[in-house]
């Protein structure tokens, strides 16, 4: 898919536990090294003077740059419109790592309601669990014979909810449908299979897709009479206060970005496990991740948001915009068109058991993409594409801000595998 390519202003990662960081200008911006100072100012933020003017970046709490560090770094003629500068920071240890997803946020005994992403309407009302469970991880009723030395006891069987159970998947929860469900849910019967050729021996099954009555959106399947399923992409829950509604002002890129940012990072510390397999609920694979670091600050200012002119006076006050954020660093390989490259990688993950499954509805995997596209495009070139995973440690970075507050960012990569491959960098915005 097309995306179109941002100008590059500046370009600030800063790495918290190697407590150093690569910060990125584009020859529009500054025609070489001399017109490039760095400095502190107030309140923990760093400011970049340019001849274009002066760019105030806020640093988060406990974040501080080390005056007197940054250090130009030609790196030859790839990144020929790009000025390199390393520099180190010192940090501070914060408790807070990052805002909770909605599988740690589900508690017992507590009282939530569900809404729809898109159109904030409350779809279950003051619902009560006795029990919040997590359900086995990903494809384990696949492998069940590897490790039970008896016939399978699970054959043929769903692990349901009860009347008051929450149950927690990777990516949706199973709760029980109740009278309420009829007037804000509706439910329509879909086909869904292999239709793509990418594997003619997967059957072709039907899906009962559970939508908001309010605006259409498909929030997830009715897997039995009673029982809802509903992706933690389409939902927002929230503990049952009043009249109270989920924010507004997030637009969608930006709640995808923070709820999928946030679960890759619940599942690589829970599994110890980087790499990840997109695929929506029929087995059709759509993006192969690889999770490089979550320690990366990040921040992206195209070449049409720094000001013209001087740089005297006092910088313009301080936007969203201009504020660094932590982000996951990824790498991504599209999995959409059906190349004959893309088969090898996609079936070479398969046999070797790489990639955790991760289940989306196909609309949002198309979603994700074109946000991975878009976070892709506002990297500098030089960091869009790795094309030698042996020789790379570490790569990616993150979306630069347009006239939202900035949201997760997301990266990945992971050299083991199809090494001889092309894969992207990308960065969701969120934390």
């Amino acid at each position: 898919m097309s995306v179109k390519t941002h100008g590059l202003g500046v370009f600030l990662e800063l790495r918290k536990r190697l407590q150093s960081g690569l910060l990125v200008v584009g020859t529009n911006v500054a025609g070489g090294p001399a017109d490039v100072a760095v400095s502190v100012g107030g309140d923990s933020s760093l400011l970049v003077r340019t001849p274009r003017g002066e760019l105030s970046l806020a640093l988060p709490a406990g974040v501080a740059f080390e005056t007197g560090s940054c250090i130009h770094t030609p790196v030859g003629e790839p990144s020929g419109e790009e000025l390199h500068f390393r520099l180190r920071i010192t940090t501070e240890r914060s408790k807070q790592e990052g805002p909770a997803s909605m599988m740690e946020t589900l508690k017992a005994k507590e009282t939530y309601s569900f809404h729809c992403q898109g159109c904030t309407t409350r779809l279950l009302e003051d619902r009560v669990f006795s029990r919040v469970l997590p359900l086995p991880n990903g494809n384990w009723n696949a492998i069940v014979d590897d490790w039970c030395c008896h016939p399978d006891p699970f054959a043929n069987k769903k692990l349901l909810p009860r009347a008051e159970d929450c149950l927690l998947g990777d990516t949706f929860v199973l709760v029980a449908r109740d009278a309420g469900c009829d007037h804000t849910l509706t439910q329509e019967v879909s086909s869904a299979g292999a239709t793509d050729g990418q594997d003619p021996k997967k059957p072709c099954h039907r899906l009962a897709l559970v939508s908001c009555a309010s605006c259409s959106s498909v929030l997830g399947e009715a897997v039995a009479p009673g029982t809802l399923k509903l992706y933690i992409t389409q939902v927002v829950v929230q503990p049952a206060v009043g009249d109270g509604r989920p924010d507004a002002s997030l637009n969608r890129s930006s709640f995808l970005e923070k709820t999928v940012a946030a679960r890759l990072l619940d599942l690589s510390s829970s599994l110890s496990s980087f790499h990840f397999s997109l695929q929506t609920p029929d087995g059709k694979v759509v993006l192969l991740l690889w999770l490089l670091n979550a320690d990366s600050i990040i921040a992206s200012v195209p070449e049409t948001c720094i000001r013209e002119g001087g740089s005297s006076g006092p910088p313009a006050s301080l936007s969203p915009s201009l504020r660094a954020a932590r982000a996951l660093k990824l790498l991504y390989i599209s999995c959409s068109s059906a190349s004959t490259q893309q088969r090898e990688i996609v079936t070479s993950w398969e046999v070797n058991s790489i990639g955790h499954p991760m289940v989306l509805p196909l609309q949002v995997c198309e979603e994700l993409l074109q946000v991975m596209g878009e976070s892709n495009s506002t990297l500098p070139a030089s960091m869009r594409c790795m094309r030698s995973y042996e020789h790379l440690l570490t790569i990616f970075s993150m979306k630069s801000y347009r006239s939202h507050p900035p949201q997760p960012v997301l990266s990945l990569r992971r050299i083991a595998f199809c090494r001889e491959k092309n894969a992207d960098l990308c960065q969701l915005v969120s934390f």
